[in-house]
């Protein structure tokens, strides 16, 4: 006997009714979200604001939060669908014009940011460029609480100072970025700078490391503004570390005088003995006194051929250079005492 099957007709309807709804809710969810995507948000322009590394909810609710978009979810399903939730690059950002949804997530997928330039001066010092740094409104502080030991660590480097180990230039960075970034890029754009002119250096340049060259590379630098001296100057250096002769250059003594400074150089400043006090102690001082440009650098590495042992700056720029004591004496009555 036959057993008679049931009629599934019931069920198909059912099916069927069930895939006809999804597919009408797929389509009003496609309608909304491209209607959301390409409709233009509502904020004021021009809009500056700032985006942190995070993921793409974080970044939804710091949008809502500067008040580029009202809600966080509409924003957050559409970078999700589209795949570019993985993709958003935190940094600074402005909007000129009005935009929509999607094309504010172009924007921050493609990392459209807005920089910054930021310019390290040639023979200013570490505390300078602190100051700078910290009232930079448009950095990312994160050195700010730091030691200059612990900032140090940070950047992995194994020195005693931050002086003269960052490259004077101008960079361009992100707005918001890390000033750590920024003092990364720099110091490994000096530390190459250094790494090269050491390579090239003269043969009877006497220093033992690129540390020293260093040092006095930020002599030179502080000592001279005239590129065609910067040569003569290192090697009245190179001459009186040769022969044991005390440095005796001003600018040293002001750097381990400080902020404490009332000034001009006194006396008394010459005669107070600080670990910076070339005319209290021989050879180098224990760190660079500045940040040194290329010119700098390269003359402490390839001195000018010459027996001076003196100098005596002139008042334009330039210099006078004396072999003898009494030939010094002489431009110093001239140019210095005479004034």
């Amino acid at each position: 006997m036959a057993v008679k099957k049931k009629p599934q007709g019931g069920f198909s309807r059912l099916l069927g009714r069930l895939m006809l709804l999804l597919i009408g809710l797929a389509c009003a969810i496609g309608v909304w979200i491209y209607q959301y995507a390409s409709t233009p948000l509502v904020y004021k322009t021009p809009q500056d604001f700032v985006i942190e590394s995070g993921g793409v909810k974080k970044v939804a609710d710091q949008l809502v939060r500067q008040g580029v978009i009202d809600q966080p979810i509409p924003f957050l399903l559409l970078a999700r669908i589209s795949g570019k939730d993985k993709q958003l690059k935190a940094g600074s950002y402005n909007l000129s014009t009005v935009l929509s949804p999607w094309q504010l997530l172009e924007k921050l997928s493609n990392g459209d940011t807005t920089t910054l330039t930021f310019t390290l001066i040639e023979g200013a010092n570490w505390r300078d460029l602190r100051k700078s740094l910290n009232n930079n409104p448009h950095l990312r502080h994160d050195t700010a609480l730091l030691s200059d030991t612990e900032l140090l660590a940070e950047l992995g480097v194994s020195a005693i100072s931050p002086e003269g180990l960052f490259f004077p230039d101008t960079y361009h960075v992100d707005k918001g970025s890390s000033d750590l970034k920024l003092l990364a890029r720099s110091h490994q754009r000096m530390q190459a700078k250094l790494d090269k002119a050491w390579a090239e250096r003269s043969a009877n340049v006497q220093l033992k490391t690129p540390y020293e060259a260093l040092i006095l590379a930020s002599l030179v630098e502080k000592e001279t503004g005239r590129a065609s001296d910067r040569p003569l100057v290192a090697g009245v250096f190179v001459n009186r570390l040769r022969i044991g002769m005390r440095l005796q250059t001003d600018p040293a003594v002001i750097y381990g005088v400080g902020e404490s400074l009332d000034g001009r150089l006194r006396k008394v400043d010459l005669l107070t003995d600080t670990p910076y006090n070339t005319y209290t102690r021989s050879g180098l001082p224990p760190t660079p006194i500045a940040m040194v440009g290329d010119a700098a650098l390269k003359a402490a590495l390839n001195p000018a051929p010459t027996t001076a042992l003196y100098f005596v700056a002139k008042g334009d720029g330039s210099s006078v250079f004396s072999n003898t004591l009494d030939e010094h004496n002489s431009a110093v009555r001239k140019y210095i005492l005479s004034k």
